[in-house]
């Protein structure tokens, strides 16, 4: 039995996801975590198109591999030319990789309407280009564009086009799934239907229009395909590509397919936010196997359950993709969820313990007013240690005032702010302006509380959410606020909510620097 490769296409296909931009460091970059994660081909970009991914490839040949095979990817010579003057096939051989891929038509559709040429003419640029380049790489690949659409359109002329291919000696021939729309079940009677007649190693690139890319790769390998393709994440043009962290997870851990040794399966995670870093997003929290809530047990009966025995709501262990198990806080979460975040903080309680059921009973009507404590681990932790006599106060607020101005022919509103607090017996006045009421507040507070505690200048702020809970009082409505901080070792998550957006945002505030005191001084 042939073992499964994978062909990561992120630097290709995922680049070429809307509001996404790789720049020449973060392909590289990209390139040398797919390599330690273990995939077999890593598609570099299409050399023909653009300086930046020639340059990549230029840079790569410097940097060795320890698993992976650089790629190439390109097309077959424009109907007019013939491939040893075809300029991007001459960028093919510039790029000077291990392997090769090229695209060809294999839909009448597309060679009719979208090439402008004959049938005849789309064999034999396809069989003339392969021929030309195959010499010169170590391995090759045909991406069949389309087969699948141009299977149902026509099954004879698709098969000539792999055909021609395989005449040419590619090694493997893909079928790609290019407009996404086919069901599995489909898909797996064509692939059926190629292998009665052609005896090749069959490869698989599906797009996830129809929401099915990851079902249909694993319905090909169900199928006998051995070489799959996708990205990291799923990323790519219009609804993306299969998602190889899924792709990889179920083809390990469900079907026994050891196409990565379990090491790298558990790197999955890692890779996975590393390159949602690259492209500067966010994360998917909702991401099967990687995930923030891939493991989340928010219902108080699921966490019991859980800890009692982990399959009870959980398909995998999460340690094996590199997750972890999470009970987040909130007026679902149950005494276990209490008990456990509360050792997560170094905090034994015993689940007879009446003070839990008190804890739970803040939570809750805390949450009815407008607080959120699934991800303000901080303002929860902070909570805790309230209501069990574990938290220290380091200050008291005595009052604040801001003031905001905008004068005629003025382009910004001014503001600033006045902080008054108390550090034992003295009082502390400060005064500061900036560019906003909660930045003014903020940098107020901190110049009151420097001299006592300088560590509050290492606190900075990240990330500043602000969500109207109920629509209906207008602006009179209760708004939450989430703020994101962090001292560039660790990062947490405080809320506050209030009718007034500056109160709300100043409980968020107060939080977090109380947040670092807590942890560096108490």
């Amino acid at each position: 039995m042939e073992s499964i490769e994978l062909y990561d296409t992120t630097l290709r296909d995922g680049a070429q996801t809307w509001g996404i931009t790789f720049s020449l460091e973060d392909k590289i970059r990209i390139a040398r975590k797919l390599d330690e994660l273990g995939i077999h081909f890593i598609e570099g970009g299409y050399p023909g198109s653009n300086p930046k991914d020639r340059k990549f490839f230029q840079t790569m040949r410097d940097i060795p591999l320890k698993h992976a095979r650089m790629v190439a990817f390109g097309s077959t010579c424009r109907p007019e030319l013939s491939p040893e003057k075809d300029p991007q096939i001459k960028t093919l051989l510039e790029a000077a990789t291990d392997s090769v891929t090229v695209v060809a038509k294999s839909s009448q559709l597309h060679v009719k309407e979208v090439l402008g040429a004959t049938l005849k003419r789309n064999l034999e640029i396809i069989k003339d280009s392969l021929t030309y380049l195959r010499p010169h790489f170590s391995r090759a690949h045909l991406a069949a564009e389309h087969f699948f659409d141009g299977f149902k359109e026509d099954a004879e002329y698709a098969i000539e086009t792999l055909r021609a291919a395989s005449a040419a000696g590619v090694d493997v021939l893909v079928l790609c799934d290019t407009n996404g729309g086919t069901l599995p079940s489909e898909l797996v009677g064509i692939i059926r239907r190629v292998q009665e007649i052609m005896p090749a190693r069959l490869g698989v690139h599906c797009h996830n229009d129809a929401e099915t890319a990851v079902a249909n790769t694993l319905a090909a390998v169900e199928a006998g395909v051995t070489h799959v393709q996708g990205t990291i994440n799923g990323i790519g043009e219009r609804c993306g590509n299969a998602n190889l962290i899924s792709v990889i997870a179920n083809l390990v851990l469900k079907m026994g397919k050891p196409c990565l040794n379990m090491e790298r399966v558990g790197m999955l995670k890692h890779v996975s936010e590393f390159v949602d870093q690259m492209a500067n997003r966010a994360p998917n929290k909702s991401q099967p196997y990687v995930g923030a809530s891939a493991f989340a047990h928010k219902g108080g009966l699921h966490a019991s359950a859980v800890l009692k025995e982990r399959a009870a709501y959980e398909h995998i262990d999460p340690e094996l993709v590199g997750n972890i198990r999470v009970f987040p806080i909130s007026e679902q979460a149950g005494r276990a969820s209490v008990i456990r975040k509360a050792a997560e903080y170094g905090i034994a309680l015993d689940p007879d313990d009446p003070r839990v059921t008190e804890v739970l009973k803040t939570i809750k009507d805390f949450e009815a007013r407008g607080a959120h404590y699934d991800n303000a681990d901080g303002s929860f932790e902070l909570l805790l240690k309230r209501m069990l006599g574990l938290h220290k106060r380091f200050f008291t607020l005595h009052g604040f005032q801001v003031h905001n101005a905008k004068r005629a022919g003025d382009t910004k509103t001014y503001s600033d702010a006045i902080v008054r607090i108390v550090v034992g017996d003295k009082m502390e006045f400060s005064a500061a302006e900036g560019n906003g009421p909660v930045n003014a507040l903020d940098l107020a507070l901190r110049n009151a509380l420097e001299t006592f505690y300088p560590v509050v200048n290492e606190v900075r702020l990240t990330d500043f959410k602000v969500r109207v809970l109920e629509g209906s009082s207008g602006t009179g409505a209760v708004v939450r606020v989430l703020i994101e901080s962090t001292d560039g070792e660790e990062t947490w998550w405080t809320v506050g909510f209030s009718e007034n957006i500056i109160q709300a945002s100043w409980n968020a505030l107060i939080d977090s620097i109380d947040y670092k005191l807590q942890k560096s001084l108490a």
